[in-house]
């Protein structure tokens, strides 16, 4: 039996991604259709080698009949619709922040709190986490599992496809008016993002914190743990796809760097790739278009009494977002639908 799906946002990066990620495991699909707003109505996009699916307008669709809904259109977009395809008898998977903090929410990585989707039921709304979230908690789950974590200290190193086509846009444009001696104004990011990185992703906080680092403080203990103490620092990078996060974790008892290393190579979903050479770690480059979070340079950390630090890259159009997604679409195929 398969399932009428739809992907909210088809048009965009995310939803492109979706769609690429739905057809490459050959998901029971009878029937697929691409929505967005009435702007794309029209237009055509790829499911895979599959077909060509025509875009419908969002607005004006009846989500009755349909199993589940992949939505990645911005956080308003999603305020307003996908109450309407869950109230419809739809699943919803959102990818946008709206619905995360939601305590009827379930917010998901199939790696790590699987079991959390049995509340799904209570709104029919399922919340993928933030990207930079999303490859950190996968890569400590199974440390957590063997000595539980105390504190977290992250910084990140964030490509501009987290902030959409445009981003991605911004640092072609900007890259190519340096060599042609132009200069061209900032509108996606705050300042400049060719040959330069930028400490600021998202609105300040009251506190000092961006949006995107209170996401990874509060995700991160909706997801893994709510006693875990994380601080941030999220930065933006000249990088199109695939963000990079040096992780620092204090444990509450020993850990074994050989415990560790076992740990993460049997971790489902994690790739450890260590070897203390020149190229024996993975870049952002490498990860792309792959769906693993990849795990290197691990070493100790000797300036706390229990404590690891590492390297983690993720692609965030993929596990930071789409096949994230598409995950948890087959985790309630399995378990729940």
């Amino acid at each position: 039996m398969g399932y009428k799906v739809a992907v909210v946002g088809a048009t965009g990066a995310v939803g492109h991604t979706i769609l690429e990620c739905l057809a490459e495991i050959d998901f029971p699909v009878d029937e697929i259709v691409a929505l967005a707003s009435s702007a794309s109505v029209g237009k055509e996009v790829s499911f895979g080698d599959k077909q060509t699916l025509k875009v419908k307008d969002l607005a004006k669709y009846d989500f009755e009949g349909c199993d589940i809904a992949l939505f990645s259109p911005g956080g308003k977009v999603s305020a307003v619709h996908a109450p309407r395809a869950a109230e419809a008898g739809c699943v919803v998977i959102d990818n946008t922040s709206h619905f995360r903090m939601d305590p009827d929410v379930p917010l998901i990585v199939p790696e790590v709190n699987r079991h959390a989707l049995e509340g799904f039921r209570a709104r029919n709304i399922i919340a993928n986490p933030n990207c930079s979230t999303i490859q950190m908690v996968v890569a400590l789950k199974p440390l957590h599992d063997i000595a539980r974590i105390k504190r977290v200290v992250v910084a990140t190193y964030q490509s501009v496809s987290g902030a959409g086509q445009a981003g991605m846009n911004e640092l072609y444009n900007q890259t190519k008016s340096v060599f042609q001696i132009e200069e061209m104004a900032p509108k996606v990011f705050p300042v400049p993002i060719a040959f330069n990185i930028i400490p600021h992703i998202d609105a300040f906080m009251p506190d000092g914190n961006t949006k995107e680092e209170w996401k990874m403080i509060h995700e991160t203990k909706k997801i893994l743990d709510p006693e875990i103490e994380v601080v941030a620092t999220c930065v933006r990078v000249p990088v199109f796809v695939g963000h990079g996060e040096a992780v620092n974790v204090e444990f509450e008892e020993p850990i074994d760097l050989d415990q560790a290393y076992e740990a993460l190579q049997e971790a489902d979903g994690v790739v450890l790739l260590d070897r203390r050479e020149a190229g024996g770690y993975i870049t952002p480059k490498e990860a792309a278009g792959d769906n693993a979070v990849f795990v290197s340079r691990l070493r100790d950390d000797p300036t706390v009494p229990y404590g690891l630090t590492f390297w983690v890259v993720s692609d965030n159009l993929r596990k930071g977002a789409a096949w994230n997604a598409v995950q948890i679409a087959q985790a309630l195929s399995e378990d729940y639908l």
